[in-house]
């Protein structure tokens, strides 16, 4: 059926653009989503920038994903050669890798800081659950596909932090040892292991753009959030997505593509490990066998874990490791406030930078050898991780004082302007 209600003027008069509209109406379909057609709430600030340059991130890995595995080859014989290829005789193949690499990062720094904008502004709340449920399943996609990724090179990090995280499914009763033999392919990681994780790492961004398009449908169902975590009450509270937003978007990329760019171009290597640089030897083992640093919270909350009565160190590990992502679906019914945004909780505000903070407390232990002071900083910061969803956001819910909430989203700005 033609869509009858598609703009005639502007843009929609190209006699290329009505063409295609009558038949496909694609063009007011985006208008409806991310265009003028969309509205949003007039007071999101530039924290609102990161769920556009998360998209950002995956189109670069995505294209130069599909670049790079033209020259790569996923064998175990050839592929540390392969990579040295790539970025020695490939035209520009240098910057491929280290885009692909280091963008791998930026994606997680771009989401982690998505998450945490989620977190502090109660995006997860009511009516928005199922919102943030597929983003947590957007975040379980891409530590499989980013973890998958890393073993590719096949240097030393790739090959023993490969076995050590399969490994870990070996602490599991009963279904543990199948798993991991399948993940191999074998009795051992080796040439089969390498195509497995090649075929899921290529595989996995794809499945990853679709759940992102259920998660940007579950968007427009009920809105953005606002820094105020109240509904908007009209027409009043509302401005196009374009150009306003566009706009404060396209400058938010212009500063992330200047810090990416920082890493391309002067600090390349910063993000990974040294040893990976050397081929992998079945061998030798590693000194330090750490994963990639955006893992490295959740190995600290792995190794902090000790034998509890009849639970070994290792399966209470794996269950913890796993069980600090699970919580988040959980987090909807943990919080108990009514009030969305933490700029009206006092309390929570603060505990917010806290579990900001022990998650950096975490990061730094699980990049540290498993002794001495660092272990103990992973062992208060792991309880404290899952004290801060278990029971204090319960309870800061039920017996915090909220401040008074404004009565509209206009009402701060329309204050500012009187002040003015």
């Amino acid at each position: 059926m033609a869509n009858n209600n598609a703009p005639t003027s502007g843009f929609y008069a190209n006699p290329v653009v009505k063409w295609i509209e009558y038949r496909l109406p694609v063009f007011s379909t985006l208008d409806h989503m991310v265009g003028s057609k969309y509205p949003t709430p007039k007071n999101l600030n530039y924290w609102w920038n990161f769920g556009s340059l998360a998209g950002l991130c995956l189109v670069v890995q995505i294209l130069t994903g599909i670049v790079l595995v033209m020259h790569y080859t996923p064998h175990t014989s050839l592929a540390f050669d392969s990579v040295e290829h790539i970025m020695r005789d490939v035209n520009y193949g240098w910057l491929l890798r280290y885009m692909h690499a280091n963008g791998a990062s930026m994606f997680f720094i771009v989401v982690y800081i998505h998450i945490f904008r989620g977190l502090y502004f109660g995006s997860y709340k009511s009516p928005r659950e199922l919102l943030w449920f597929l983003g947590v399943i957007i975040l379980l996609l891409m530590m499989a596909t980013g973890f998958m990724g890393y073993v590719l090179p096949w240097g030393q990090m790739s090959f023993w932090g490969a076995t050590v995280i399969t490994n870990l499914f070996s602490a599991l009763p009963v279904v543990g040892d199948p798993i991991v033999h399948w993940l191999w392919g074998g009795f051992a990681v080796d040439n089969p292991t390498l195509n497995r994780f090649f075929s899921l790492h290529y595989l996995l961004p794809f499945v990853l753009v679709g759940v992102i398009i259920l998660h940007v449908l579950a968007l427009h169902q009920f809105g953005s959030n606002n820094p105020q975590g109240i509904d908007v009450k009209g027409p009043q509270d509302t401005i196009p997505f374009h150009p306003y937003y566009t706009i404060k978007d396209a400058v938010g990329v212009g500063f992330f593509l200047l810090f990416f760019s920082f890493f391309i171009f002067y600090a390349p290597n910063f993000l990974g490990h040294p040893d990976n640089y050397i081929p992998a030897n079945p061998l030798v083992t590693p000194a330090h066998i750490v994963p990639e640093w955006y893992f490295l919270p959740f190995y600290a909350i792995l190794r902090s874990v000790p034998d509890i009565w009849f639970i070994e160190a290792k399966l209470g590990g794996v269950l913890a490791m796993f069980g600090a992502i699970a919580i988040l679906f959980l987090l909807p019914w943990l919080d108990t406030s009514k009030v969305r945004s933490a700029r009206f909780r006092p309390i929570y505000k603060q505990l917010t930078w806290v579990f900001l903070i022990t998650c950096i407390g975490l990061g730094y232990s699980g990049g540290m050898p498993a002794e001495g002071l660092p272990l103990i900083i992973g062992k208060i910061c792991t309880v404290y991780y899952f004290l801060h969803f278990l029971v204090v956001m319960p309870l800061v819910g039920w017996f915090e004082k909220p401040t008074k909430l404004p009565a509209s989203i206009s009402e701060p700005v329309l204050k500012a302007q009187a002040a003015e």
